[in-house]
């Protein structure tokens, strides 16, 4: 009888002694296992296919990385931007004016939990330029030294200055709608409200030109090209506000302990108001996100189902191949739990190897993602990521440790499940019928 083809080499190994079965995972089945790996050239199409599976595990696991990663970015980007300048909590009057705004600030101010109380007046208007284009704007009336501490503002000044704000009676504008109106610091900046003095011809639009003393870049389209900030009282002019405002947003030192603050706002206010928070306001939109991320995290992972189906139909080309040599094995003492582990230990290198590999790879693109949007917008000569679509300037990518793992053992274990058929079925041959009609 000869040694199975190309397994055995009966001058270095001699197989287990009959009747005795090997260790579990034992040096003999890491060896024929790994022999199995390396097909002959008659074997291979085995090979490609375990090429592919292979391929298919790694792009799908790097891809599943990549994009969750994005996914992540994008919400951390969205809610640190849109609660940074919006606001945690909205206070808003129910009974009567907030005239009292100034006292109001003061108690809130005191309260634990918050950093500062911003008062506002809050209105839409159409600017335009002279000789230029218009474009609705939402203007917000702000004291200076409110504006100077919303730190997205603050510290994201590209043109001017934010010194001298309330004396200066000019507007703080965003940068692009700076470019699409062709302004820079220093130039006039019309503002057209639809609510302005009453005329025994009814209500004349109120018209008012204003000197841009600063131009603030958020990275947020929607913020940058829609936002004008002006003095308090400057605004409370223009829309006849009088000595009120519209609403006062509360910053907290944490965004996540709203509850905690609501409650303790609710029973130190001292008067009826309605609140709303940033959760409230935003909830449609980042619930969507949610509910994208899960969906693309389903539809990325048939990439490695796919992919492990592949080692499922490789593995039965590969015990149908070697019917022969796993009946001789058989015949030479090795039980039936050595022929699945060897067969196990073949599959699941497929998947081990590709696993880490991919998760190399997914790594290492979602640091660089967004060198690599930038040198292809250069390469292709477009914009694949168009700001006034995805709301952010750049392509933001935060790894999650918890994901990336989780990621890895999915894979992982969906490749180990894809061998266990194949094994069980090369470890059920009966070695006396393949010998026979083999």
């Amino acid at each position: 009888m000869t040694s199975p083809a190309g397994i055995l080499d009966q001058d270095r190994f001699a197989g287990p002694p009959e009747g005795r079965a090997t260790r579990p995972f034992s040096a003999f089945e890491w060896l024929i296992a790994g022999r199995y790996l390396r097909a002959r050239r008659k074997e291979g199409f085995i090979s490609v296919i375990a090429g592919f599976s292979f391929l298919g595990v790694m792009l799908g696991v790097a891809t599943l990385i990549v994009v969750m990663s994005v996914m992540n970015g994008f919400r951390q980007e969205l809610l640190s931007k849109i609660v940074g300048v919006n606001g945690h909590i909205f206070i808003q009057p129910i009974d009567r004016p907030l005239d009292d705004y100034r006292d109001l600030t003061r108690r809130l101010d005191a309260m634990k939990g918050i950093s500062f109380a911003l008062p506002m007046v809050e209105g839409q208007a159409l600017a335009s330029s002279k000789g230029g284009p218009s474009s609705g704007v939402l203007v917000r009336g702000v004291r200076g030294e409110d504006l100077s501490r919303v730190a997205f503002i603050a510290k994201n000044i590209r043109e001017g200055t934010l010194d001298g704000f309330d004396a200066k009676e000019g507007v703080v504008i965003g940068n692009r709608l700076a470019m699409n109106l062709g302004l820079h610091a220093g130039d006039t900046l019309t503002l057209v409200a639809p609510q302005g003095a009453s005329t025994p011809f009814g209500t004349a639009p109120r018209i008012k030109s204003y000197t841009v003393t600063a131009i603030f870049e958020i990275g947020m389209s929607e913020f940058d090209a829609s936002f004008v900030f002006m003095p308090l009282a400057e605004a409370q002019a223009y829309f006849n506000k009088g000595d009120e405002v519209s609403v006062i947003e509360v910053f907290l030192k944490n965004a996540d302990a709203v509850d905690a603050a609501r409650e303790v706002i609710d029973a130190n206010i001292g008067r009826p108001v309605m609140l709303s928070d940033w959760r409230i306001r935003n909830q449609t939109f980042f619930n969507a996100l949610q509910v994208e991320r899960n969906v693309m995290f389903l539809i990325l992972l048939l990439i490695v189902l796919v992919a492990a189906l592949n080692i499922v139909s490789g593995l039965i080309m590969l015990v149908k191949d070697k019917a022969q040599d796993i009946a001789i094995l058989r015949t030479m003492g090795m039980t039936r739990g050595a022929v699945m582990r060897i067969f196990l230990i073949t599959g699941a290198a497929i998947g081990v190897v590709g696993t880490v590999t991919g998760s190399i790879l997914g790594v290492t693109l979602a640091w660089n993602v967004e060198a690599i949007r930038t040198f292809l917008n250069r390469a292709l000569n477009s914009n694949m990521f168009p700001a006034e679509l995805y709301f952010l300037s750049r392509l933001p990518a935060v790894i999650d440790p918890v994901e990336v793992a989780v990621i890895v053992i999915t894979a992982f274990v969906l490749s180990l499940l894809a061998t266990l058929y194949p094994s069980w079925r090369a470890a059920r041959l009966d070695p006396v019928e393949t010998l026979r009609y083999g």
